[in-house]
């Protein structure tokens, strides 16, 4: 058996009108290979699985039940090899391609500058797009096959079409301003935030569902007065005394120039927990593959 004998097969089936008998007309243009060779070849196949693929009645040609299996496991024998030649052209061919890449804005530089770094060293010629959006955003450009790779920040575990990896937790901390009474503690609990007016991450990140989650274990819902995708802009507000905010530790260790004060929460599970998440397949390009091993 040849493979070109399941891809005349193949393409007769997707390309025959099925109106006339030995009809090979669409398939041969297609093909840019005669009608005869055509039908030799399927001749050929049949001898070989000793088995009729089509009945040739006067109301046309159709397929054998044989043939429908034939058909069922053509697909998969030729994406099989369409999948050893894009791996080959992978391995090949790296010096050029590109990944689409999201990150939570909250992540930013302060955890991925230094793996960014590292992949464009040793792959310079890798075109790597950055989308900040947030961690639900990512999952479901993931799923659409919008973005290649996302880092998120949930809880991890693998879900129904991503595989997701988790890299390191940050605890939490309280963020308020140096004047704020809170400041002078030198550890707070989260049922003593219940009449705090909260500046918090958008709906759309993990962070923002976590939270209001933990509050209602102390029978409280924040008491939210802004929302906003950019950690710069949440600081500053507390900066200016409008709220209090919960943000990672890396995040807070980044602080300067503004007068606020970061305290840890009493609590030993209240984390950000960052992964990194990529559409469950059969194949993943060489790429990507090599942007989730510096993760190993």
């Amino acid at each position: 058996m040849e493979l070109r004998q399941i891809e005349y097969f193949a393409e007769v089936v997707k390309h025959s009108s099925f109106t006339k008998a030995s009809d090979f007309t669409k398939a041969s243009e297609y093909l840019n290979v005669s009608q005869p060779a055509i039908s030799k070849a399927i001749r050929k196949l049949e001898a070989e699985l000793n088995i009729m693929l089509f009945k040739r009645t006067s109301k046309g040609l159709t397929l054998t039940d044989a043939g429908k299996i034939v058909l069922k496991n053509t697909s998969f024998i030729l994406d099989s090899f369409s999948n050893i030649k894009l791996e080959l052209e992978d391995t090949i061919n790296l010096k050029n391609g590109e990944l689409n890449i999201g990150i939570p804005p909250i992540i930013g530089t302060t955890y991925f500058t230094e793996y960014i770094s590292k992949y464009l060293t040793l792959y310079p010629e890798i075109n790597l797009n950055l989308f900040e959006i947030g961690t639900n955003s990512i999952k479901a450009e993931l799923e659409e096959g919008n973005l290649d790779i996302g880092l998120i920040c949930s809880q991890i575990h693998s879900e129904n079409n991503l595989v997701i990896k988790q890299i390191m937790k940050d605890p939490l901390r309280l963020v308020v301003h140096s004047d704020h009474p809170l400041a002078a503690k030198k550890i707070v609990s989260i049922n003593e935030l219940k009449d705090e007016p909260f500046i918090m991450l958008r709906k759309d990140f993990s962070l923002h569902t976590k939270l209001i989650e933990y509050c209602s274990l102390y029978n409280f819902h924040p008491k939210i007065v802004l929302e906003s995708s950019q950690k710069e802009f949440m600081l500053e507000m507390v900066n200016s005394k409008l709220g209090i905010s919960i943000l990672p530790e890396k995040t807070c260790n980044n602080i300067k120039q503004l007068a606020i004060t970061t305290i840890p929460l009493k609590t030993s599970n209240l984390n950000l927990e960052l992964g990194i998440a990529w559409k469950k397949t059969e194949y993943i390009p060489y790429a990507l593959r090599a942007f989730i091993s510096l993760f190993n």
